[in-house]
C-alpha cells in the first residue's frame, strides 16, 4: 500500500476528485492547507492599501491505496491539477506499513 498527498490548487479540487473518483478510489482525505514554494506569496491590493500574502492556499488530498492503483492515480492527479503556471503543487508517495479498520478490526488492503 502507499500514501499520495497531492498538493493543488483550489479550484482544481473538483476536477481531481471527479477523476479520482471514475479510477474507482473509494475514499480521500481533504484539507484546506496554506503554504509557499517557489512562489513565495504574492501582493494584494485591497481598499486601496497593499498587503503580502505570504502563505497560499492550497487544497492537500491524501489517500491510500493499494500499488496497482498508485501509478494511475499519480497521472490523473498530474494531468488533472496541471494549469502549466507556476504553483501547481506537489504529488508526494510514501509507504504504508499498516492500516487498521476501527470498526471492524480488519487490517491491511481490506481496511482501506
Amino acid at each position: 500500500m502507499k500514501k499520495i498527498e497531492a498538493i493543488i490548487k483550489p479550484f482544481k479540487l473538483d476536477e481531481v476528485r471527479d477523476a479520482l473518483t471514475a479510477l474507482g478510489i473509494r475514499g480521500m482525505t481533504i484539507s484546506e492547507v496554506k503554504g509557499f514554494g517557489r512562489q513565495k506569496g504574492h501582493t494584494e491590493l485591497y481598499r486601496g492599501a497593499e498587503y503580502v500574502v505570504d502563505y497560499i492556499p492550497k487544497i492537500k488530498i491524501e489517500m491510500i491505496l493499494p500499488d496497482c492503483l498508485v501509478d494511475e492515480a499519480v497521472r490523473v492527479v498530474e494531468e488533472r491539477a496541471k494549469t502549466g503556471k507556476i504553483g501547481d503543487g506537489k504529488i508526494f508517495v510514501f509507504r504504508v506499513e499498516e492500516s487498521v479498520r476501527i470498526r471492524t478490526g480488519q487490517r491491511g488492503e481490506e481496511a482501506v
